[in-house]
């Protein structure tokens, strides 16, 4: 009993907390006392089976939905970018970026190097939001994460009537030339 006391003289509470809780505390009643003050306020506990089904078959459906994407991007993709973990996370990062969170974006997008999927498709994916940014419309829910889904797919993909130029593929590194040896001094 007295471990509870050494708990108390260390935690800073005032007044009536205080006195419940020694109360609580040393007739060993903590577990009664939230029962009681539940029972007290009068409401019945919520019958949580009647929620549950409409809840179950919405979690199922985005489960479904997700598998789908998943296969999807396996499919079209070929390499590491098709990978879930790829796609799941690479979507995530250009979800953050659109909105400004840069720097849930950078700690999500070291996770995604560290699972060792390809940088490039970041880029190429949110180079294609940005594309189709006059057709994302914030009030529709789901129009940010089709777009995006369609974008990871098709990076290249360009909206109809666009002023946009054809995406340019990135130019290979350039090979380091041999040093000339310096022409002598005269």
């Amino acid at each position: 009993m007295g471990h509870h006391f050494a708990f108390l003289k260390t935690t800073p509470f005032r007044g009536a907390t205080m006195s419940a809780l020694l109360l609580a505390t040393s007739l060993g009643f903590t577990s009664l006392g939230l029962a009681t003050a539940s029972a007290q306020t009068g409401e019945k506990p919520q019958d949580q089976s009647k929620a549950a089904p409409a809840a179950t078959a919405q979690d199922n459906r985005d489960a479904q939905k997700r598998t789908d994407e998943f296969a999807e991007a396996a499919k079209a993709i070929n390499g590491p970018a098709g990978n879930p973990e790829c796609v799941w996370l690479g979507r995530r990062v250009v979800n953050l970026m659109w909105r400004d969170d840069l720097d849930t974006a950078f700690r999500h997008l070291d996770l995604y190097d560290r699972f060792g999927c390809p940088g490039g498709h970041v880029q190429a994916t949110f180079r294609c939001l940005v594309r189709f940014g006059a057709t994302i419309d914030n009030k529709i829910p789901d129009t940010l994460n089709t777009r995006i889904q369609a974008c990871w797919i098709n990076p290249s993909a360009q909206p109809q009537n666009s002023n946009f130029p054809p995406p340019t593929p990135p130019a290979p590194p350039a090979a380091a030339a041999p040093a000339k040896p310096a022409a002598p001094a005269k």
